[in-house]
């Protein structure tokens, strides 16, 4: 049986498996291979970067850093958590584990125009036509031609935090007219952001920007933001009964522990900012307090090494 078992390895399941490896702890940590962050050709944002990393570079080194402490990646994914007294059992395709504590850190995925195939998109993800985080990247587009796929209160909410960057700003609704209700079109308009009926299809790299047909016209543009939410992987926690938000993301306390006692939580599936330094700081917080609650349950103490 393992002391912690961890639930994905992006930046947070990654942070907490180097401090829980540190802690001289014995943690598996399972992954399915579909971290968020290695969508990211590069994050300027991430201190410590000044010239930016792109993310599969900063799984990579993290990977190594959490290898170096003992903490070893399985690739497999997890697929039943449930809790049967004090002890964790952990439901994979490669078998089922015990566990004294599990993390999830199992993150979210962005939800993507229909049309938009998987080819085309990671093309242009790859050259920062399509993005889908202006905190993380909003810098890159300053004074460039933007659109954002979406409508609603999400979608102005999106353009209007994009507008601290560009003018040059369009909203596009992912289909048919757009639902906008008498504020959000005031506050658009105050923001001089354009508006377009969808739906959005044709989808094609041209030249140096992303082109799709619209409703009225054939239009491209230097960056795309695809603000039509996100999933959010917080199914294992439900399985193990643990509560959640309106919205699907995991419920935890001050020191990211669940309504679950034993089953923490961290990065993009809990409530905050969606940002890499946010969940592993997160990370550092939910492995420090599994650490301390282990310690309660039997003392950490290490043996005395002979010296001779």
């Amino acid at each position: 049986m393992d002391d912690c078992i961890i639930i994905g390895a992006g930046p947070a399941g990654l942070t907490a498996a180097i401090y829980l490896a540190r802690y001289h702890l014995s943690i598996r940590l399972f992954d399915c291979g579909t971290s968020r962050a290695a969508w990211i050709p590069c994050t300027h944002n991430h201190a410590g970067y000044p010239d930016g990393i792109a993310g599969k570079e900063l799984l990579r080194r993290m990977n190594a850093q959490a290898r170096k402490y003992g903490a070893l990646r399985e690739e497999t994914r997890v697929e039943h958590l449930a809790k049967a007294g004090d002890r964790f059992t952990v439901g994979t395709a490669a078998g089922t584990f015990t566990a004294r504590t599990v993390l999830l850190a199992t993150g979210v995925v962005n939800r993507r125009p229909d049309a938009l195939a998987d080819e085309l998109h990671d093309a242009a993800l790859a050259r920062g036509l399509i993005r889908y985080c202006p905190v993380c990247d909003g810098y890159e587009v300053t004074d460039r031609k933007v659109a954002v796929i979406g409508t609603g209160k999400h979608g102005t909410a999106e353009a209007l935090f994009l507008r601290g960057f560009t003018a040059d700003l369009t909203l596009v609704s992912p289909h048919g007219d757009h639902d906008l209700d008498a504020e959000c079109s005031a506050r658009l308009d105050d923001a001089g952001i354009a508006r377009v009926p969808g739906p959005c299809g044709g989808f094609a790299i041209e030249g140096d920007r992303l082109a799709f047909d619209t409703a009225e016209r054939r239009m491209s543009f230097e960056s795309v933001y695809p603000a039509l939410g996100t999933h959010v992987r917080s199914e294992l926690a439900g399985l193990a009964g643990a509560g959640t938000s309106e919205d699907g993301c995991i419920a935890v306390d001050d020191h990211l522990e669940t309504s679950v006692p034993g089953l923490f939580a961290a990065g993009d599936v809990v409530i905050g900012l969606d940002q890499i330094s946010h969940a592993m700081g997160q990370a550092g917080v939910a492995a420090t307090t599994i650490r301390n609650h282990l310690a309660r349950e039997r003392p950490l103490r290490r043996q005395p090494v002979s010296r001779t």
